[in-house]
């Protein structure tokens, strides 16, 4: 889950919570919008999270330069 996608979650899920206005037997709605809400909030903990291990080992990437030994130039030969 990505970042995009864990403010999405959070948003349709305070929509859900605290501006919607239904009352239903069996499902509520706001428990629904909560539920929704926490899964965003870690989802983007995960997500910063995962981010920032990912950009330390990017970080500690160290490429060397090694000298290029001369090679024999090979040439294709034409017979007559």
């Amino acid at each position: 889950m990505g970042i995009g996608t864990s403010i999405l979650l959070i948003a349709v899920g305070a929509i859900m919570r605290f501006a919607v206005s239904v009352h239903s037997s069996g499902f509520s709605i706001h428990t629904a919008g909560v539920i929704l809400m926490i899964a965003g909030i870690l989802g983007l903990l995960v997500s910063v999270l995962w981010m920032s291990v990912w950009a330390d080992r990017r970080r500690g990437t160290v490429v060397r330069d090694r000298a290029v030994v001369a090679e024999p130039v090979v040439r294709e030969r034409d017979v007559y």
